[in-house]
């Protein structure tokens, strides 16, 4: 079996390489950690437009739509790059919700928002954390038809990037138990925003939907497009966290070989070395996980189990494995770590973020569970 990538994923991968190359959260102090305030009142927008510029933002979309038409490997491929820098851009949440318009949505919905999206004219997230964070995102809201119009009524809690998206993808419920997704516009009457800050510090919005009525044109009723866009949505997660802990371990490497005491520097000590090769063990299995589950979606293949069983190992490993990461690296760090000058309290927060979203380990091994006990894989 060739586990290689495409020239094409590979070029992706290049051209991200390029574009974050003059990223670098090194030595930037979080306001948030310190002083309740957000990083940021805005989303990087020169790193946007870069990422525009080389066709980033638009790696999913078909030629029509003006994109490369790559599959979700090359995708997270660009998201590890991501991961490895902090990038405060909303290119998972808006690279998936374009795909998902563009694979279930109708054609008035894709002719006014794809190729805008592509070129970083228009920015799309997700909600994906119901109301409370913990609950299915799909319950928190209600929809239901009136004439040529939804009405949809609910709220979803710690939406990224909700108050620079020009619209929200949101989940909801209907009378007979579907779920939808409701593609809310910036400004949308009945669309309320209330701020919230991440783990991170960035800025979040708990949208609260008052009967909002949207365009039927921009609802997206397809049976199975809400689980395939949260598949995506968690399979790029995981990419971030790759990114990240590929990152962090190389931070803790290079300190580690500098560090000295009793004349010797601490990576020749074995309890050092120990610590940083289980982690770098736990990097592996994060990152085969990760494309498991990322060439499962986006080739569509078939197994024993569905593809969103292959998602929940992957976020198992990287929940677990991104935590464990960051918690060596602060020790090995010591107090030096938790200096607030210093990168690595950063990638911390970050990967907290990242653990609990869209559910933290635990949440994916019941899941996980759930499927096997539905598809029983014999003996």
């Amino acid at each position: 079996m060739d586990f290689t990538f495409t020239e094409e994923q590979q070029a992706a991968a290049e051209a991200a390489r390029g574009v974050f190359a003059g990223v670098a959260p090194d030595g930037v102090p979080s306001p948030a950690l310190t002083r309740g305030r957000p990083v940021a009142d805005d989303l990087d927008r020169a790193l946007w437009a870069r990422l525009a510029a080389a066709d980033l933002l638009s790696l999913l979309l078909d030629e029509e739509s003006g994109g490369a038409g790559l599959d979700a490997v090359a995708l997270c491929l660009v998201l590890r790059e991501a991961g490895k820098v902090l990038a405060r851009v909303p290119l998972l949440e808006s690279s998936a919700a374009a795909a998902a318009v563009q694979a279930y949505g109708g054609p008035e919905a894709r002719s006014a928002l794809l190729a805008p999206a592509g070129r970083g004219e228009l920015v799309l997230t997700v909600a994906a954390s119901g109301r409370t964070g913990h609950d299915a995102a799909e319950l928190a809201v209600t929809a239901r038809q009136d004439g040529d119009a939804w009405v949809v009524d609910g709220a979803q809690t710690a939406v990224p990037w909700a108050y620079e998206a020009d619209f929200v993808v949101v989940p909801a419920r209907t009378g007979d138990d579907r779920s939808v997704l409701v593609l809310v516009a910036r400004g949308q009457e009945g669309a309320v925003l209330a701020e919230q800050v991440s783990t991170t510090g960035e800025r979040l919005g708990e949208l609260r939907l008052e009967s909002a009525r949207i365009p039927s044109a921009y609802v997206i009723t397809a049976d199975g497009a809400w689980e395939w866009l949260r598949a995506l949505l968690a399979t790029g997660t995981c990419a971030l966290a790759l990114g990240l802990g590929d990152r962090v371990l190389g931070m803790t490497s290079d300190y580690a070989s500098k560090r000295e005491q009793f004349g010797h520097p601490i990576a020749s000590f074995q309890a050092v070395a120990v610590q940083a090769a289980d982690r770098y063990i736990d990097l592996r299995a994060m990152e085969v996980t990760l494309w498991q589950a990322a060439w499962r979606i986006a080739s569509g293949a078939s197994g024993a189990l569905p593809a969103s069983g292959d998602v929940a190992v992957a976020k198992i490993w990287a929940s677990e494995g991104v935590r464990r990461i960051v918690q060596t690296a602060q020790h090995l760090h010591g107090g030096f770590g938790a200096d607030v000058d210093y990168p690595l309290h950063r990638y911390h927060a970050w990967a907290k973020h990242l653990e609990l979203s869209l559910g933290p380990a635990a949440a994916h091994e019941e899941a996980l569970g759930d499927l096997l006990a539905a598809h029983p894989l014999g003996v």
